[in-house]
């Protein structure tokens, strides 16, 4: 498990060392560098691929030129290491000029940690523009053990007709499940906490070469295709299917997994994500929801999944390198509450209370 990433030279970052834990979130202003971070950890994986890093492309990547990633005081260099059981793992790259579209990776790790090795589902990226409802999507050629389940969650329905009929992993059983099930009645119990309660199939079109996902609701009604299920199954689903086959000692990166959800869906994700930290896959989320944090507060504290040092909370307030780190209690509580940290609603309504008190004071009905 990852226990700090430093990034030295790479977009704001001029030399920022970050806390990770089981669970690390990513919380804070749009534009302040939460993004960056995931974008450090994508690249890094990059290098070890291939000695030329490239800015667009990987990942669904689109960072342009490398004069748009050199922080302008690096000189052109772009430093990351990786700090693992008191052992570093160094990451450099250069610019050849500032117009390159990649890097060039000259130091890069031997031996990387677990989570950057060419191990399937050993490291997984769920980016913030998953697919919508789709009526079929393309499948991929890789085997089954080592299918994931793509950057925006495109291989979910082929992840489910050919593993879903497997058992699942044995640590990853729902916790109010007596014993392991299938990977798909997982899915789709975690599935129906998130969304509502659906049966979940997918269908491969031989011919075309694709698969096709459709829903069904337990009272034995008909199949309903995705497109006529609506954005939150479809931006849920990725998400389970990635943390029920995630490696253990893996690292799993989400992107705003709020996606859609309504707020009780939110706060189940946030528990999932805690819950799944605990499996031994570390968890990076980056998210605008208190709702989710929430849920990851309740996992501590009243459900015991995760324990409050496993999990550490990074605030962007969008002063320079202002990361402000926060920490859970054992029960369920934040170390401090800066502003700005989803204050928005206490805001809102003691503003509302004021206009309230306003026009009584004024004589008029609210």
């Amino acid at each position: 498990m990852i226990d700090r990433l430093i990034i030295k030279g790479f977009k704001r970052f001029k030399n920022t060392p970050l806390t990770m834990r089981r669970l690390t979130v990513l919380t804070g202003l749009n534009g302040a560098g939460k993004t960056s971070v995931i974008h450090a950890l994508l690249l890094m994986r990059e290098a070890i691929k291939s000695p030329t890093v490239m800015l667009s492309g990987p990942c669904d990547l689109q960072l342009g030129t490398a004069e748009d990633v050199i922080n302008w005081d690096s000189a052109g260099v772009v430093e990351f290491r990786v700090e693992e059981n008191g052992t570093s793992f160094d990451w450099t790259m250069n610019a050849p000029t500032g117009e390159a579209r990649y890097l060039a990776a000259s130091t890069t790790p031997t031996v990387p940690p677990l989570a950057f090795k060419s191990i399937p589902r050993s490291f997984t990226y769920l980016s913030a523009e998953r697919l919508g409802p789709r009526g079929s999507v393309s499948a991929s050629a890789l085997p089954p053990d080592e299918l994931e389940v793509g950057v925006r969650g495109e291989y979910s329905a082929q992840i489910i007709e050919t593993t879903g009929g497997k058992p699942g992993l044995p640590d990853r059983r729902h916790p109010e499940a007596d014993e392991s099930s299938l990977l798909k009645y997982e899915v789709e119990h975690w599935l129906g906490e998130l969304t509502r309660p659906l049966a979940v199939e997918a269908v491969h079109h031989a011919g075309a070469d694709a698969y096709a996902l459709r829903f069904q609701t337990p009272d034995g009604g008909q199949w309903v295709r995705a497109p006529n299920m609506g954005f939150g199954v479809s931006y849920a689903l990725p998400v389970i299917i990635a943390g029920l086959t995630a490696a253990s000692g893996g690292l799993f990166i989400i992107e705003n997994p709020e996606a859609h959800l309504h707020p009780a869906g939110q706060s189940r994700m946030g528990v999932f994500l805690a819950w799944l930290s605990s499996k031994g896959v570390q968890v990076v989320v980056e998210t605008h929801s208190d709702h989710v944090l929430n849920g990851m507060r309740r996992a501590i504290g009243e459900h015991d999944f995760l324990s409050p040092e496993d999990a550490v909370v990074h605030f962007f307030d969008g002063e320079d390198d202002a990361i402000q780190e926060l920490h859970f209690t054992d029960r369920g509580s934040i170390s401090h509450w800066p502003k700005g940290f989803f204050d928005q609603y206490q805001i809102d309504v003691m503003a509302l209370g004021r206009l309230r008190r306003s026009e009584r004071s004024n004589g008029i009905r609210s």
